[in-house]
């Protein structure tokens, strides 16, 4: 009888201990794990922050101006995600997750950044140059131009001694050429025209064009 109690008493002092073994190990297992959750975790934000840091480096000279400091929308949005990134967060199922957010505003921040200093610098590249003036001109318009000056040039001379005869086409050719000449008319700058009142230049030239073509409507050209 005394050996079984003996018995008894060993096979649950094994049981305990297998059952305390189990629980260490138990404990370990869900240590390790929550260890390496935590490092995994620390290294992810970790990693992003440094990738931000470098792509923003990178793409800098894409969105910085020359002779000043960082935009201050990104550098916002970077010294707000360098507050996040710093926090530990609990993300609901469902949910944003913060870091992410915060990233979207950067990349946006940069984006805008950038095509800011790309929009300015266009519009610098299509200004004219200083004490220049730029028109736009279509091809029609042009042609016009062309011509009209060649025989203003040609009459202007006093040792033309041209007998050709050059005249508009029709009463649409016509306004078209006056159309032209008074788009050169209008970008000269008020103080430097050679003649007082611009409508007054473009209502001589319609009276010219309606005098002859209105007087005879099937009339064509001199």
């Amino acid at each position: 009888m005394g050996s079984n109690v003996l018995r008894a008493k060993v096979g649950f002092g094994v049981v305990d201990i297998l059952v305390i073994l189990g629980g260490l190990l138990l404990a370990l297992v869900v240590a390790g794990w929550s260890s390496a959750k935590s490092y995994f975790e620390k290294g992810r934000l970790q990693g992003m922050a440094e990738a931000t840091r470098e792509i923003s480096r990178g793409i800098g000279a894409h969105y910085e101006l020359e002779g000043q400091a960082v935009p201050e929308s990104v550098a916002k949005a970077l010294k707000a995600f360098n507050a996040v990134s710093g926090k530990r967060w609990n993300k609901r199922k469902g949910s944003t997750d913060p870091y992410h957010a915060r990233l979207w505003t950067v990349g946006d921040a940069i984006g805008e950044a950038c095509w800011l200093k790309g929009h300015a610098a266009g519009i610098r590249r299509k200004a004219p140059a200083e004490g220049k003036i730029r028109v736009d001109l279509s091809l029609t318009e042009l042609l016009q131009l062309s011509w009209l000056a060649q025989l203003g040039f040609q009459h202007m001379m006093p040792n033309y001694r041209g007998f050709e005869i050059h005249r508009f086409s029709g009463e649409e050719d016509a306004r078209e050429g006056a159309a032209a000449v008074g788009k050169i008319e209008s970008v000269i700058p008020a103080k430097e025209r050679p003649f007082a009142d611009l409508s007054a230049q473009f209502k001589k030239r319609q009276k010219l064009i309606g005098d002859w073509w209105q007087a005879v409507p099937d009339r064509l050209t001199a």
